[in-house]
């Protein structure tokens, strides 16, 4: 049960990832988990007002069991494969989250200051939720994917495009991280 609760080491799951994207290519397929939300809107009607949405779903039925399979892939690795032992950061990471408020710093994933439900029901908490949403979309309906959709199929496929977009989520995570995140908090 050990090797379950620790991390996959790189040469099993690379040698996966590369398996998976061999099939995808082989089959014409691209993987991203933006595009699965147009087909949800597509399902849901939106090609009626929406020329975007207008296509044919149905080709895209494969791409909404990989979502499947992340969410529960996700809820199990959380709920059955979580190795509960604390994050090991360094020292001047802890000491920089502690002056920006935050609290059990290394204790969890996800610090309950940004996804506990009274951080997420504040008006902060929902702008930070609205205002990102809007903005996730925005630049993976510009940027024409999602940083899986590029940084997977993309960057294994060699496209110059999907390189230059993932350089770019790269330096936007940079500057999240050490500018627009310390204002915020």
């Amino acid at each position: 049960m050990e090797i379950l609760l620790s991390p996959w080491p790189w040469y099993v799951s690379g040698p996966l990832i590369a398996l998976v994207m061999a099939l995808l290519i082989y089959f014409s397929k691209t993987f991203g988990m933006s595009s699965n939300l147009r087909t949800l809107c597509a399902i849901g009607g939106a090609g009626k007002k929406v020329p975007f949405f207008k296509f044919d779903w149905r080709s895209q039925w494969w791409n909404l069991i990989v979502v499947t399979g992340a969410v529960i892939g996700g809820y199990i690795a959380h709920f059955l494969l979580s190795n509960p032992t604390d994050i090991d950061l360094s020292t001047s990471t802890a000491v920089a989250l502690n002056e920006m408020g935050f609290q059990d710093i290394g204790k969890s994933l996800l610090p309950n200051e940004i996804y506990g439900w009274d951080a997420v029901l504040s008006v902060k908490g929902l702008s930070i939720l609205i205002i990102g949403g809007f903005l996730v979309g925005f630049g993976t309906r510009y940027g024409g994917g999602c940083t899986s959709g590029h940084a997977i199929t993309g960057l294994s496929s060699l496209q110059r495009p999907s390189l230059i977009a993932v350089i770019g989520f790269f330096i936007g995570g940079l500057i999240m991280t050490h500018f627009i995140l310390p204002l915020i908090f």
